[in-house]
């Protein structure tokens, strides 16, 4: 029989599918987000109506209260549960915070809005919003970077002008320092703190929930290898992780410790970063950046087992739960009265 060269081969078909694929997910993502920008939009002209109403009222204390309670009351039935007093308070405050219109991002939907106006700090809210639009988080990914107090980690590394401006994309980070966190937060990996665990189990939680490491990674970050086998004469080595960051464009290799680091842990990771530098970094990249990531670390100890301009070699802690806002506070004031006691004083000639 002669082959009918007019019909369409697998490979084609398989490609015009994946096209349409395309077409019809692009459509289906931008309704979505133009249907979830009309809900934003209509808790912001909502907010307004009843702040106006409200600001007629003002000589009554309780008005406010009155207002919203008995509006409630009305649309709720007919409405649904997303008009109730506290939805209806979230819009007062929503337009209260964010007063022009023209402001609001159609990128965010209206749980990431009603999240970013709890926080009452305005630098603070705006590097959430920010990043929340730049890497295109989803509702519940903001909700876990500001429960995870991503911002308040950065800023124990860097000051506030400089993580700003990464933010409103005004600067790409340079430094290790402004993109890799200490402490790291792994919540996510479900491993209980009582538990003794290996840290073969460590690198398989890690493995499973890649995305979710990847994001508290934080920006530019892309999987290279696991067990990285690196040949030495006869010897043989195996780096836990190993990752690329685009935006520093280097190599970052990351061995994993279940307990506290010891300068032994620091004099490993330094040979596999030295081996990357010499025989994998092309030469217009950056050098190696390795990260000891490790349950507890003695910042002196760190300090003394590195050279004095040591920049490509860091230990940062993790933790398998949420941080309090205390624990923060004290991290924060615990890595200034360090800052204070290692910086040197000037000498008189």
């Amino acid at each position: 029989m002669k082959e009918n060269k007019d019909l369409i081969t697998n490979e084609q078909l398989e490609a015009l599918y994946d096209d349409v694929r395309v077409i019809i997910e692009t459509a289906r993502n931008n309704a979505v987000r133009s249907v979830d920008f009309c809900r934003v939009q209509m808790y912001w002209h909502l907010g307004q109506r009843i702040f106006e109403e409200e600001q007629q009222g003002k000589a009554r204390a309780d008005y406010g209260t009155y207002l919203l309670q008995n509006l409630s009351k009305r649309l709720e039935p007919e409405y649904g549960s997303g008009f109730g007093y506290r939805q209806l308070k979230f819009c007062r405050q929503f337009y209260r915070t964010y007063p022009i219109r023209n402001t609001l991002r159609s990128q965010l939907n209206w749980s990431q809005y009603r999240r970013l106006i709890q926080i009452d700090d305005p630098d603070k809210r705006e590097y959430y919003e920010l990043e929340s639009v730049n890497n295109a988080w989803t509702a519940r990914e903001t909700e876990r970077q500001i429960n995870s107090m991503l911002y308040e980690r950065l800023l124990l590394s860097n000051d506030k002008e400089s993580v700003l401006a990464v933010a409103r994309q005004q600067r790409i980070p340079e430094k290790p320092a402004e993109v890799i966190k200490d402490p790291m937060v792994l919540e996510f990996l479900g491993l209980h703190r009582e538990a003794s665990y290996y840290e073969k189990d460590l690198e398989s939680a890690i493995i499973t929930h890649l995305t979710d490491f990847l994001l508290e990674m934080g920006k530019g970050f892309s999987f290279v290898a696991r067990q990285k086998r690196i040949l030495l004469e006869d010897d043989e080595f195996f780096a836990d992780l190993v990752f690329y960051n685009r935006l520093l464009r280097c190599h970052v290799v990351i061995e994993l410790k279940t307990e506290e680091l010891t300068h032994q842990d620091l004099g490993q990771l330094q040979m596999y970063v030295n081996y990357y530098d010499r025989n994998v970094k092309l030469p217009d990249e950056s050098a190696t950046i390795g990260i000891l990531l490790c349950t507890a670390k003695n910042d002196t100890v760190v300090r003394m087992t590195l050279p004095e301009d040591n920049k490509t070699i860091l230990a940062s802690e993790y933790q398998l739960y949420l941080p309090t806002q205390e624990q923060l506070i004290k991290e924060i004031n615990e890595v200034k009265r360090l800052a204070r006691n290692t910086t040197p004083t000037k000498q008189d000639p």
